[in-house]
């Protein structure tokens, strides 16, 4: 994918000593590539919606409906909490290391400070943090660059479309014809049957009997 600076400049600290407040900063082969501070924001994000879901009462859950392009049926139902909490524990777990998969554990999982989890890994203060904010952006760049269906923006994997189903060719809704009121025909009479003349009213009458008979009178 290819990082805009409209989506970095939110995420991106105004301090940052590698961006400056823009989110890109340019690589060694002259590309734009997201800053760490960017990455970091992004996995921070998707960590506190995590918690957030770990630590919802069990009737919170809800099932919605996701729509996408399919030749079965238009949409799917889904538990999108359930399915949030098994990628975020399932990608991360296959991204990193041995080593990064035990602080990832003990930190971010466990809740462990700093102090329990470098006495566990027999590590310092400063390997530890580092190891974090390695962590962080390693996973912040899987969360936003997976396809097809990334973890961040949440918007877009809780109540929007994937990028592969958004790329794929809509079909245009068909026209609406406008309503006609069906005409009334005359009964077709069968050979040999005459139609029947239409009365008229005695006052309707032309009266030229009266007037031929004055005429002729005179």
């Amino acid at each position: 994918m290819e990082w805009t600076r409209s989506e970095t400049l939110a995420l991106a600290r105004h301090n940052c000593t590698s961006c400056h407040g823009s989110g890109l900063r340019l690589a060694r082969k002259g590309a734009l590539e997201p800053c760490n501070c960017v990455l970091r924001s992004i996995f921070r994000i998707c960590y506190d919606r995590f918690v957030t879901l770990i630590t919802q009462e069990r009737h919170l859950s809800r099932v919605s409906i996701e729509p996408h392009h399919g030749r079965a049926r238009p949409e799917t139902w889904g538990r999108k909490d359930e399915e949030y909490i098994a990628d975020f524990t399932l990608v991360s777990k296959r991204v990193l290391d041995d080593f990064e998969q035990k602080v990832f554990r003990y930190h971010f999982l466990l809740g462990a400070d700093w102090k329990l989890c470098a006495r566990n890994l027999h590590i310092d203060r400063g390997n530890f943090f580092h190891a974090v904010y390695r962590i962080e952006q390693k996973l912040g760049r899987v969360f936003r660059e997976l396809e097809p269906y990334s973890l961040f923006p949440l918007d877009e994997y809780f109540r929007g479309q994937s990028r592969l189903s958004s790329a794929l060719p809509t079909l245009a809704p068909p026209m609406p014809s406008p309503l006609r009121a069906p005409l009334s025909d005359k009964p077709k009479l069968k050979p040999g049957f005459a139609e029947p003349a239409e009365e008229q009213h005695p006052e309707m009458q032309p009266k030229t009997s009266n007037a031929m008979a004055t005429g002729m009178g005179a």
